[in-house]
């Protein structure tokens, strides 16, 4: 039977395993650092299989780099030892909800979602620093290799920060942030579906560099659109040179080909521009030009109006957009339209019963439509009362800014995942909220906000992820209280980053001493629950975090069931996982199961566990911790 290896993926073994696919000549193997085997890529060969497409040496080559951009990478492959342990108390409708909030450092969480969400994200929605020299950044260590990510319990530097102010005075300015999102971000495309989107709210500060930066990760290819959001409605007459008045969103797809923005919703002022002054049957219309520039020689031709005035041509510098066979048919079919007398350049109806329903999105974002800066702090102090004004965040972005993401990325009942990474305030987990509230969608949301102190403490919040959770608590009461009948749900689950539940010998049985063989030291760090080990589990075999968890007895023993029966689960220690039990538990047919070893009375009941379901039911999955 075996055992589940309890750390997130080693996303360089998945890469080589890729390789292997492509170029199996090229793998080999290596000694690790515990003495045993591992595979390998041998790079003598692989260039020798890729040698007329190498850059290599002092040749010339495009692309962006900083100092520490290799380390960066590393770090985001490297494994580590963490879990996330859920809190019921801060949690709302814990057993059922589909929506998560994770407190802890995002590059902890992407890892830790690598298994369990891979390909499964339609929509990540991030709001980074950016990097003005008055906000923090993360300041990640790099310097640790893969064993040290496994054998470590904390990922500090020496004074234990995760954040500092990052001033235009270090000589890093740029190569810190860039060393912050690159791997963020290359962990996050995992996490996209192939038909996935990204946006990315920037200033001019790094939208340069974000760009590149994304371009390398997403593919160049992959670039959609370059956003521009109206986040002021006023000028700023202080301002030295020119008043800012507007922020970007960067906009990204997993695989462009895949992807294609909804259409938005018609305005009533764009519906009124059609009319009927000639009561067509067909009902309202809107005259659109018949010409155009691009160059078109069947659309060189006269053309006669009803009154029998001859137009020779199209305007100078422009064509007929259709030749002249299907002019015709258009007029015979009262699609032209000439004008009340009869005597105008020729124009072609456009009836609103044959167009789209929407409208196609455009790249200017003004905030009378998805609201401004002044609207955003509005709408957060009304759901958070603040007794300090220094804590109410001057970067939060309006929820109509967010609905219209969430509107552009996927159909509304479609089930999608949405992940914020840089959660803040929890701006994107209230617009997936209102948005679901309004059009009866089932999105779901994914925030993530590190342990980040506010400037003073507020009663009963300290911190900028307990202000999301306050906010949000806030919402879907209000939600509730104003749709008494919706059946969106309002809840989430909270999950806060922690050092793995298992002990350190978990993963390094090698050395064990014989003293430790003797006592059978356990293995399971002091102080953890049952349910903290159901969701380690839950992040090792890929099971989504967000399905229903029932608690049921058995024989008198406490048994987890995940989404009915995708999951079984029983973390009894004390040797009283018997034949009678696994043979009820079997009867059951879960998809997988999961044990302690310390819940055996010995090897043979061990043994006798596997043969049972092997028997009972052969499709299960058995494993132990």
């Amino acid at each position: 039977m075996d055992r589940l290896k309890m750390h997130s993926p080693d996303l360089v073994a998945a890469n080589i395993d890729r390789l292997a696919k492509l170029f199996p000549g090229c793998v080999t193997e290596r000694q690790g650092a515990d003495g045993t085997l591992q595979r390998a890529i041998d790079f003598d060969l692989l260039r020798q299989a890729l040698s007329d497409h190498l850059v290599e040496g002092p040749q010339e080559r495009y692309r962006l780099d900083w100092p520490g951009k290799r380390e960066a990478l590393l770090a985001a492959n490297a494994p580590i030892a963490k879990t996330l342990r859920p809190c019921r108390d801060e949690s709302v409708d814990f057993d059922t909800t589909q929506n998560l909030f994770i407190e802890g450092d995002n590059l902890d969480a992407l890892k830790l979602l690598q298994e369990t969400y891979l390909g499964k994200v339609k929509l990540i929605y991030i709001d980074p620093p950016y990097n003005t020299g008055r906000d923090f950044i993360y300041d990640d260590d790099f310097k640790d290799d893969a064993e040290s990510y496994l054998a470590q319990s904390n990922q500090t530097d020496e004074a234990g920060r995760r954040l500092i102010a990052n001033t235009e005075a270090n000589g890093r300015f740029h190569s810190d942030w860039l060393s912050m999102i690159y791997p963020r971000l290359q962990l996050a495309r995992n996490l996209l579906r192939n038909d996935g989107v990204v946006f990315i709210s920037i200033d001019d500060h790094e939208v340069d560099n974000l760009r590149k930066v994304c371009s390398e990760v997403f593919g160049e290819e992959n670039f959609v659109a370059q956003i521009i959001w109206q986040k002021v409605y006023a000028p700023k007459n202080t301002a030295d040179w020119f008043s800012e008045d507007h922020d970007y969103l960067l906009v990204y797809a997993r695989e462009k080909s895949k992807w294609r923005p909804q259409q938005l919703a018609r305005t009533e002022a764009m519906e009124a521009r059609y009319k009927n002054p000639d009561n067509d049957p067909r009902g309202p219309w809107k005259a659109a030009d018949m010409s155009a520039r691009n160059r078109y020689d069947a659309g060189m031709y006269a053309v006669t109006s009803p009154t029998g005035r001859v137009i020779p041509g199209p305007p100078t510098g422009r064509y007929w957009v259709t030749d002249e066979v299907k002019f015709k048919a258009l007029d015979a079919d009262r699609r032209i339209w000439w004008g009340a007398e009869g005597n105008n350049t020729p124009a072609v109806k456009k009836f609103l019963s044959e167009v789209s329903g929407g409208r196609t999105p455009q790249t200017l974002w003004p905030y009378s439509e998805v609201g401004h800066t002044q609207d955003a702090k509005k709408t957060l102090l009304k759901y958070v009362q603040f007794e300090h004004t220094e804590n109410v965040l001057n970067s939060v972005k309006p929820v109509e800014l967010l609905q219209r993401v969430l509107q552009l990325a996927g159909e509304p009942d479609a089930g999608d995942v949405v992940l914020d990474f840089f959660s803040g305030s929890a701006s994107t987990a209230h617009a997936v909220l209102k948005q679901n509230a309004e059009d009866g969608g089932n999105r779901r949301f994914i925030g993530v906000q590190i342990t980040e102190p506010l400037p003073k403490p507020e009663p009963g919040m300290a911190s900028i992820f307990e202000m999301g959770l306050r906010r949000i608590r806030n919402v879907g009461q209000d939600l509730r209280d104003t749709h008494p009948d919706t059946t969106t749900d309002t809840g989430f689950r909270v999950l806060k980053i922690d050092t793995s539940n298992m002990a350190e010998v978990y993963y390094r049985p090698d050395e064990l001493k014989q003293d430790d063989l003797l006592g059978q030291i356990d293995n399971i760090r002091p102080g953890r629950t049952a349910e903290d080990l159901l969701f380690q589990v839950l992040l090792d075999w890929g099971v989504d975090l967000a399905l229903p968890i029932a608690r049921e007895d058995i024989g008198g023993r406490e048994v987890f069931f995940v989404d009915g029966n995708a999951l079984a689960a029983c973390f009894a220690a004390d040797g009283s996982v018997d034949e009678t039990f696994v043979k009820q538990l079997a009867a059951r047919q879960p998809l997988r199961v999961v044990f302690r070893d310390a819940g055996f009375a010995s090897d043979n009941a061990r043994v006798n566990v596997e043969q049972i379901f092997k028997t009972l039911s052969p499709s299960t999955e058995v494993r132990t911790l």
